[in-house]
């Protein structure tokens, strides 16, 4: 018989943090608190009464703590932490950047076969411990169909007994944030590219419409590349002409940002949504950088 595997606590620091002086951690009744959960990060976002951001955290996990189960190294963050031990909410908006989801135009929508959508997007049926979930794009005429762990849930539902939790997935907050975005913008053809990881999500609005979105995992800036080609080519959007906004996890310094300028002239670095009011404290952060954190901030909309 072999000996059971020790998990210790292991005390996780964010790799960035901002807290306004006005956000007070005893008076949350009326303010909104977001977080963005994947299988090697956390990130939050607090926005007061008025919906103007005064708090985020960025966590990123260590691989060692990757191999166990989310629901077991969450703890090792909510643990005496200010903010999210803090409650009640007004409400709290959880982002899942789950690996399955899928866009269901309204009029085909069945909740019932919310669970097939996702089966015959992936090429097999959800695991025992996952189900489909569904958030209403009400305003673009689409529902998003995405995968969730029980567990997860459960998680949620005990730290923030009989809080309002509402559940939609990372991709549904960047439809979100470029929807703002574009509606501010005066080019009738907006593309945004969104990094997290080795994956780049392509979003397309055209006439402030939503025609295309689509998520690809790369191992190399190569394949990067040929994918940003690809679906601007099936858009049938002319390199030469077509203005780029990035978003995510790139810099200037980047290879992928060096290997994609050699092909798009018109790469930029985008800006926050202009629908999200941000407190002073947030003027040294990147616009570009959270945009799926700031998109589950409008979701009030």
């Amino acid at each position: 018989m072999y000996p059971k595997a020790l998990q210790t606590a292991v005390t996780l620091a964010p790799t960035v943090t901002i807290r306004s002086n006005s956000f007070d951690p005893a008076h949350t009744e009326k303010s909104v608190l977001c977080l963005e959960v994947g299988r090697d990060r956390l990130r939050l976002l607090v926005q007061d009464a008025g919906g103007r951001a005064l708090c985020l955290e960025d966590y990123a996990f260590p691989s060692l703590l990757t191999e166990r189960p989310l629901t077991s190294v969450l703890p090792d963050v909510f643990r005496n932490h200010a903010v999210l031990a803090a409650g009640p909410w007004q409400e709290i908006r959880i982002g899942v950047n789950s690996p399955s989801f899928t866009l269901v135009p309204k009029p085909l929508f069945r909740k019932e076969y919310a669970g097939s959508y996702l089966a015959f997007m992936r090429g097999s049926s959800l695991p025992a411990h996952e189900f489909a979930q569904t958030h209403d794009h009400e305003a673009e005429g689409f529902l998003s169909v995405f995968n969730v762990e029980h567990q997860l849930v459960d998680y949620f539902s005990e730290v923030y007994p009989l809080q309002p939790l509402r559940y939609v997935h990372q991709i549904s907050a960047l439809l979100q944030a470029t929807a703002d975005l574009d509606r501010h913008t005066l080019t009738p053809d907006s593309v945004y590219l969104y990094f997290e990881d080795e994956y780049v999500t392509i979003i397309f609005r055209k006439a402030h419409k939503l025609q295309y979105c689509n998520r690809f995992g790369y191992k190399n800036v190569q394949d990067l590349v040929y994918y940003v080609l690809y679906a601007l080519d099936e858009q049938q959007l002319s390199v030469d002409t077509v203005h780029i906004a990035l978003y995510g996890e790139i810099t200037p310094f980047a290879e992928a940002f060096t290997e994609l300028k050699r092909f798009l002239p018109h790469l930029s670095f985008g800006r926050a949504p202009a629908g999200l009011a941000l407190a002073a404290d947030f003027n040294d952060l990147p616009d570009h950088r959270y945009l799926s954190l700031y998109g589950l901030g409008l979701m009030s909309e």
